[in-house]
Formats: C-alpha cells, structure tokens, sequence
C-alpha cells in the first residue's frame, strides 16, 4: 500500500511537470496559472453562494405552503439541495487545485533563490516570496473557512430532504416550519465567510498582476 502510495504521488508530480513545461512553451508560469486558479475558486464561490441563497428560498417555499401540490414544491427543494451539494464540491476542488499550484509555485520559487549569486537581488527576491506566502495564507484561511461553513448547513438540508421524504404531509410540514429559520442564521454566516473570501482573492489576484 505504501509502495502504491509512493508511485501514484510520482505519477501525479510528474503529470504536473509536464503540465507545467506545455504552459511555459505558451509563455505561461507557475505565477500565472495560480492566478487563474483564485480566478476559478473565487468565481466558484460566487456561484455556491448564490445557490445556498437559491436553496433557502425553496426551503420556505416548502414550509410556508399552504394546501395544494406539496411534493412539488418537496422536489424543487430537493433539487435546489442537490445543486447546492455539487456546488460544494466544485468549491472544494477549486481551493485543492490552489493549494497544489501555489505550493508548486513556492516551492519552486525557494528553490531558484539558491541560484540568485547577487545578494541583493536575492534579498528583494526573498522579501517578495515571504510576503506572497503571508497573503497567500490569508487567502487559504478565508477560503476554507468559507468551505467549512458550507458542511453543516448541507447536514441539515439533507436532514429535511430524508425525513420529507418519508413524510411528506401536512403535519410534518407544519411541525418543520421554523426549520428555515434555524439554517438562515447559518446561510447568513456563510455568505459573510464566502464575501470574505472572495475580497481576499481579488486582493490577491492583483498582487499576481
């Protein structure tokens, strides 16, 4: 198991290598894919942001139905929840594809210090890397803090979906109305996570420019 462990990670650092070395041929660094890395996560953002807002609504739809086609309004709450569930997971890949190319970038950045014989240059050059790594880490904090604030409100969702599921009527509608309520607050705190993370990443796509 080690072993496979061991050459699945060569395999990937050496897909990413050649990843790297075609951009180059295009006039494209490390630099530059981060930058459109954050452009992707932060757009990701807005999107997952957006639905989690989108779901809500549905959510009380639900709830404050009063007669009529309940399981219509139950599966355009379902549905909007599914959507939020692979927006979540689209923000995730975004911040994993972030941390791998910012580390690449780092790492080969260290690396070519050592080459820099003029201390000077060196010195500038070594000033730069540190605080490129201190905004990254805001950047990383704020995103995964807004990544985390996402798991508990799509607990509860799916908690809603599952229980409707097998009791989708009046009554149980009536005793889950203040269920929205509860996740507002929530869905509230996320969008301040997720409008935090997204100035964080403008703040430090310019540095990249």
């Amino acid at each position: 198991m080690k072993h496979y462990l061991i050459l699945t990670l060569l395999c990937l650092t050496a897909c990413r290598a050649t990843y790297y070395a075609a951009w180059e041929k295009l006039g494209r660094e490390k630099r530059d894919i981060l930058r459109n890395r954050v452009v992707d996560a932060r757009d990701e953002q807005k999107e997952a942001s957006q639905q989690f807002k989108t779901a809500l609504e549905r959510m009380k739809e639900m709830y404050g139905f009063d007669g009529g086609k309940l399981e219509a309004a139950y599966n355009r709450f379902k549905g909007e929840y599914e959507d939020c569930e692979s927006r979540a997971t689209k923000v995730r890949s975004r911040i994993k594809d972030v941390e791998t190319v910012a580390g690449d970038l780092f790492k080969e950045w260290e690396q070519e210090l050592r080459d820099i014989s003029d201390p000077t240059m060196r010195g500038d050059s070594r000033r730069k890397l540190d605080d490129a790594r201190s905004k990254y880490a805001q950047l990383l904090t704020t995103m995964k803090r807004a990544e985390t604030s996402m798991s508990p409100i799509l607990t509860k969702f799916r908690d809603n979906v599952l229980y409707l599921k097998h009791n989708l009527n009046a009554q149980a509608i009536g005793a889950l109305k203040g269920e929205s309520v509860k996740i507002e607050g929530d869905i509230t705190r996320l969008i301040a996570d997720m409008n935090a993370a997204i100035a964080q990443a403008e703040a430090f796509i310019k540095t990249l420019n």
